[in-house]
């Protein structure tokens, strides 16, 4: 043993034999193969305020930052940490040793930037790509639903009507609004007394308390857009959408609060207010016993393993009015077909099973036949069977998803950022697929 290193380190990153070395390495080379990633990814940078200067990050790096992030399960503060001491990281993101690392924000608002649509057209050209390599051919397909949820908790009336006071008191406080009076603390404690008080009566007494505070707390919102308008205040430009948006979410609330708790009423979940910072989430009853929040993703998988289509749904649509649109949307990414067709028994229908056929698929497979037999779905019973077998593979795709590329919560803001967080995810879960098959 020496007490000293005398042998010159080397100034490149060595060739490692490491599986996961060995997977971003072929990761890189299919990223390379496709340059059309990287113009895609570039249409929607040029246009905002990422990418300038000498040290800007290219399309290209943020690609493959997005990438990283997904396969790692990374937060950004993880990102940062790991290209700041990983070399292999740091060659995959086409960084380089001792290259200038980004900082936080200006990973983050490039990642952002990228449109949910330009996810997508990566992701087919990526299943084309797949095509083309012999890996995937899409004539056996089988497609399922889940459900990835938004990033807020349960949404409780008194918690939402809370949330809808507080923020718009921080906001009269940043504007330096004077003619308020601060209700915050006594929010919250008619929320500690919503939260443990035993009985009916007593509990709608707390809520007509918080109903008085959020409406009083409204009328300071409105007085000081009054002071915006009229020029008696200075601040930023958007103020006055802000302060009107969030009275109209706080309204909404107060609404729904007053016909459940006060009048009894069932409100629909079309209707109802879920969260005043992802308003777009949807209420989804899955199985008539879990109720999520977030939406509803149709996943499309093929015999690779490969995901094949990803759509992102509104609000809780039933599977049965699924099939026939994945169908075309298949046609529409290979120019053709699929030559057999499995789903889950909740998309059968007798329906679902001729408008299939009328596209052009020879064997259909429903999970459960709702009264149909096989011989009007598939060719024989063997063909059913192996079938209704290779459908319990999504099964495993989804849960693959959801465990290794974070896609059971999203952590992202905003309905734009939920569709780019799926598809990206989806996207960076097929580069390791075609990776993992590629030789």
């Amino acid at each position: 043993m020496r007490q000293k290193q005398n042998v010159q380190l080397p100034l490149a990153v060595p060739a490692s034999n490491h599986p996961r070395a060995q997977l971003l390495e072929k990761i890189s080379r299919i990223i390379n193969e496709n340059p059309t990633f990287e113009e895609l990814v570039w249409q929607d940078l040029r246009s905002g305020k990422q990418n300038h200067g000498n040290h800007g990050l290219t399309a290209e790096q943020l690609l493959r930052l997005t990438v990283l992030k997904h396969l790692e399960q990374f937060t950004y503060d993880d990102l940062l940490f790991h290209l700041n001491e990983t070399p292999i990281y740091q060659s995959f993101c086409r960084i380089g040793i001792g290259g200038k690392i980004p900082s936080r924000s200006a990973v983050a608002d490039g990642i952002k930037a990228i449109k949910p649509e330009t996810w997508e057209m990566v992701l087919k050209r990526l299943v084309r790509y797949a095509a083309e390599m012999g890996i995937e051919k899409g004539r056996e397909v089988r497609g399922d639903c889940t459900v990835v949820e938004s990033n807020i908790p349960k949404p409780f009336d008194s918690v939402l009507l809370y949330d809808s006071i507080r923020v718009i008191t921080r906001i009269l406080k940043q504007i330096g609004f004077s003619g308020y009076h601060d209700r915050t603390r006594s929010a919250k404690r008619r929320v500690d007394e919503i939260r443990n008080c035993r009985g009916e009566r007593k509990r709608r007494g707390r809520y007509e308390v918080l109903l008085r505070i959020t409406g009083e707390v409204i009328g300071y919102a409105r007085s000081s857009i009054e002071e915006i308008v009229a020029n008696r205040l200075e601040c930023p430009s958007d103020t006055a959408c802000r302060l009107s948006r969030h009275i109209g979410m706080a309204e909404g609330v107060m609404d729904q609060t007053y016909r459940r708790m006060v009048l009894g009423e069932s409100v629909p979940a079309s209707e109802k207010i879920i969260s005043i910072f992802e308003p777009h989430a949807d209420i989804i009853r899955k199985d008539r016993r879990d109720t999520y929040y977030g939406h509803k993703v149709y996943l499309t998988g093929g015999k690779s393993n490969l995901v094949l289509d990803c759509m992102i749904l509104d609000g809780n649509p039933a599977d049965s009015t699924l099939p026939v649109e994945m169908i075309i949307r298949q046609k529409d990414i290979y120019g053709r077909v699929p030559l057999k067709a499995a789903f889950d028994g909740g998309f059968a229908s007798h329906g679902n099973n001729d408008d299939i056929k009328e596209l052009g698929v020879k064997d259909v497979c429903f999970s459960k036949k709702r009264g149909m037999k096989i011989e009007d779905m598939c060719r024989s019973k063997h063909v059913y069977r192996r079938l209704w077998r290779f459908r319990a593979g999504v099964e495993s795709i989804i849960s693959w998803l959801k465990r290794c590329f974070g896609l059971a919560r999203c952590m992202w803001k905003s309905h734009e950022s939920f569709k780019s967080y799926v598809q990206s995810s989806v996207f960076a879960a097929n580069l390791a697929t075609v990776a993992l098959l590629i030789t």
